[in-house]
């Protein structure tokens, strides 16, 4: 979406942020299965208007809206954002450059998902999808209705185009991630088909939200290249007003096609979307706080537990709402790039997990807000827990002489704890004793590597003030164990820059949810894709690709998905390749009070681009 993104396979690439899967019963369901043929072999062919990761679709093919919208809510009004950082673009896929928030959101996919199920795709510029049921191939209908934000028509030729713009100029894992998909061919100026070289069912699952852009926008430039104005799209917003690294506007089209689309219908209200752009979260604070933007959501607990007061809090002009929810949660943290040698060592990257006292942290720094994560799968049932299933066995026995001792011996790790004083020095004995069997040792103070005579120091690289904050305590306690960690914080392009050159020793970043073990982890985790910014920590490991290859082989069936879920999760566990940090089970959102909403909040986001703008509590506001 728009203002918070969904969890989808294009935007697990390419976009921001992710949203969660529902865990649904098994089996695609078939809807309007269409004649057999004998140049299918056989294969039925499936006529449906939605396609599902897993299981079926909660809204039939004749439904209105989604349920958490309001489908009269009025149109009109404006909301006012905030960004931390900068940007000096407007394309989005470009390899280099900041692109501008929202950038990405200017064309509309061929399906889209809904907030209350994950990975369920309904139309949109296709309004409907074919195929075998073998998956050999998928034809989308584009809606005739379908028009472009200049009110050209989109059309098969722009699908097409555009998939062809990604494989020749686009990132180079997009290329790797569909190089099963053989030709984009054009059937007619309404139906576009992607042919598999292999049948997959994944390589479908990926196309449905393929983003659509015009032809004849795109025909003559470089998509690899930052644009410095913004394109013609094919969303429901165009930008109307920018200025470059400090704030850009994004108008509601009037004439939007698919306004009354069931995907769209009661969404996307507010007429005028201003992001401003601000360098540090402080600053940012101060101004939500003097109304110079309307909606914030906040990750800082001490923000959050301090500075949300004045006369407006007070008035009830700024509301303050903690939305409880379950969703699958990132694991954030401090990531190890494990191609540096100091940190090729699985038990260097233990050793320095128990100068994390995530107790003391969340009692003296967080008011008891957090919960420590752990876990690749945290808050799914694919967590790993105690120790190796029969199942799970099955899957690792294999693999026995290249994994550690305690993969199969020992529970699955978790972080330590401690009583939150802040005396680590059992931790800090268990670390010392890891980094001796590692080769290092204590001399005049400092951990040196006993071959080379070199001290175990490395850079964190961050990017805000609050990631100094995080971090201090982590380095102070490293320290007490002789290891030097230095902080270079970075203006938000030299961060993007050096992430996405492996230029770093450690950085403050993470790993996106997954509520479910899905092929796309393949980016960020196996071999084949070791120049992707997305495998952070420089994984190379013929384990990890092997439980990468089991998990999308096995997206039909429940149990061995669960048992190469568990296997993972236990594998990349024991691996340490993130000192991980911790997440709410809570939305903390703060906003003026100008803003009305539907009754029912989608299950999986905050909604917000399913708010309207409220004159009559505007107005109420004092100025």
């Amino acid at each position: 979406m728009f203002l918070f993104n969904r969890f989808s396979h294009i935007n697990y690439y390419a976009a921001l942020v992710v949203g969660l899967l529902l865990i649904s019963p098994w089996g695609l369901a078939e809807e309007n299965a269409g004649h057999e043929t004998d140049s299918e072999a056989d294969h039925r062919i499936i006529k449906s208007h939605y396609f599902a990761a897993q299981g079926e679709s909660k809204y039939p093919s004749d439904f209105k809206h989604f349920d958490y919208v309001n489908p009269d809510a009025p149109k009109g009004g404006q909301i006012v954002l905030s960004q931390i950082g900068t940007f000096d673009n407007f394309n989005r896929y470009a390899q280099r450059g900041d692109a501008a928030i929202m950038s990405g959101e200017l064309y509309d996919t061929l399906m889209v998902s809904s907030d209350d199920e994950i990975s369920v795709f309904y139309p949109l510029i296709a309004e409907s999808l074919e195929y075998p049921e073998n998956y050999a191939w998928v034809i989308f209908n584009i809606n005739p209705a379908a028009k472009d934000q200049g009110g050209e028509p989109i059309t098969a030729e722009d699908v097409a185009f555009t998939f062809k713009k990604f494989m020749d100029q686009g990132v180079p894992f997009f290329r790797n991630n569909y190089k099963n998909v053989t030709q984009a061919e054009v059937l007619n100026s309404h139906q576009v088909k992607f042919h598999l070289e292999t049948p997959n069912r994944e390589d479908i699952l990926n196309l449905v939200d393929l983003p659509v852009m015009p032809k004849r926008f795109w025909e003559d430039k470089n998509f690899s290249e930052p644009l410095n104005t913004p394109p013609l799209g094919t969303g429901p917003y165009k930008v109307s007003n920018y200025k470059i690294g400090q704030q850009v506007t994004y108008e509601l089209i009037e004439d939007y096609w698919a306004k009354d689309l069931p995907s769209r219908k009661g969404m996307y209200n507010i007429q005028s979307i201003r992001h401003d752009y601000y360098r540090d979260h402080n600053v940012s604070l101060e101004a939500f706080l003097a109304g110079a933007y309307d909606f914030r959501q906040e990750n800082i607990a001490k923000q959050w537990a301090e500075e949300y007061k004045g006369p407006a809090v007070r008035r009830s002009d700024i509301k303050l709402d903690e939305i409880s929810h379950d969703i699958p949660q990132p694991l954030q943290g401090f990531v190890f790039n494990t191609q540096r040698p100091m940190f090729s060592d699985r038990r260097v990257r233990e050793a320095l997990n128990y100068a994390m006292d995530f107790e003391w942290m969340n009692k003296n720094l967080f008011y008891g807000q957090y919960q420590r994560s752990y876990s690749y799968f945290q808050n799914t049932p694919y967590m790993a827990s105690g120790k190796p299933t029969q199942s799970e066995l099955e899957v690792l026995t294999p693999f026995k002489d290249q994994l550690p001792e305690a993969v199969f011996e020992q529970t699955v790790w978790v972080p330590n704890k401690t009583d939150g004083s802040g005396n680590i020095r059992p931790s800090l004995r268990k670390a010392i004793a890891l980094l001796n069997d590692a080769g290092w040792t204590l001399k005049e103070g400092k951990m040196t590597n006993s071959k080379t005579g070199k001290p175990l120091e490395f850079d964190l690289l961050i990017y805000t003030a609050s990631g100094e904050r995080v971090a201090l305590p982590f380095k102070r306690n490293l320290e007490r164990m002789g290891v030097t960690m230095n902080l270079r914080q970075v203006d938000s392009t030299q961060f993007l820059n050096r992430l996405r050159s492996r230029d770093f020793d450690m950085i403050f970043q993470g790993y996106r949810a997954n509520p479910y073990p899905h092929p796309a982890m393949k980016i960020t985790w196996q071999s084949d894709y070791i120049d992707s910014t997305y495998n952070q920590a420089g994984v190379q490991d013929p384990v990890i690709d092997a439980l990468i290859k089991g998990i999308e082989e096995n997206q039909q069936n429940a149990e061995q998905l669960k048992a190469y879920g568990h296997a993972f999760d236990r594998v990349a566990r024991w691996n340490f390749y993130i000192v991980p940090h911790w997440h709410s089970n809570n939305f903390r959102i703060a906003y003026w009070n100008k803003f009305s909403q539907p009754e029912v909040r989608p299950r999986y986001s905050i909604g917000l681009d399913t708010w309207w703008y409220d004159p009559d509590k505007a107005a109420s506001i004092k100025q």
